[in-house]
């Protein structure tokens, strides 16, 4: 073989070798990602445990780093139980989406002005979710949060019972396109109400029964 085709064939190899290499260097970096699934159960999520341990398991199966990984949820107080704020569970940040793209240098911004949005608000994979306009619509995010990040007081049910319910109640979600119908149609952790706490009922209210999950 000739110098010119070993020199042609190692510039092969260096410039597919720079195009696969920032995908891992990036994914490494994630520590922020939207489900690309639920467990099944509607918002019944056993608990925010059982939360953070499906974020745990798609992080591990898209082989993420190994991060401590939270779901952001909130928890009503209850008689014998104090209230647990999403914005207190999932660190001080900065968060990466699987991109490399920065979503939230700290807490502050992520409550504030932040980067995340449909294109940015990546499955642990890197797929982008349907959001309004879609087919189907899935753009209704799990929170169970005020748009600061904490716990609604006792009184309606904004958590599905604290993601033990797959029935009656409701959910508290964000929209992850920043776009669409409710209170607050542009936040992407405070929006609306969901209709119910089963599946079906988050479908048809524009979700699937996913949540953020973030790196601490």
């Amino acid at each position: 073989m000739s110098a010119k085709s070993l020199h042609r064939g190692g510039l092969l190899l260096t410039l597919l070798a720079a195009v696969a290499a920032p995908a891992s260097a990036q994914s490494g970096r994630t520590s922020f990602f939207l489900t690309s699934s639920g467990p099944g159960s509607g918002a019944e999520l056993t608990g925010v445990a059982g939360a953070d341990n499906h974020c745990t398991v798609l992080a591990a199966n898209a082989g993420l780093p190994e991060r401590a990984w939270r779901a952001y949820l909130s928890v009503t107080a209850t008689d014998s139980t104090p209230a647990v704020n999403a914005r207190d569970r999932i660190g001080t940040g900065p968060w990466y989406n699987y991109s490399g793209v920065l979503v939230a240098g700290t807490i502050e911004q992520l409550h504030g002005e932040n980067n995340l949005d449909k294109v940015t608000a990546l499955t642990e994979n890197g797929d982008v979710v349907n959001g309004r306009g879609d087919s189907p619509n899935q753009h209704d995010i799990l929170t169970g949060s005020r748009a600061d990040g904490t716990a609604f007081p006792p009184g309606e049910d904004t958590t599905c019972s604290n993601w033990t319910s797959r029935g009656a109640g409701s959910a508290r979600v964000g929209h992850h396109d920043r776009n669409g119908g409710g209170e607050d149609p542009t936040s992407w952790n405070s929006a609306h109400l969901s209709r119910g706490c089963g599946q079906e009922d988050l479908q048809g209210t524009g979700g699937n029964g996913y949540f953020y999950c973030f790196g601490i």
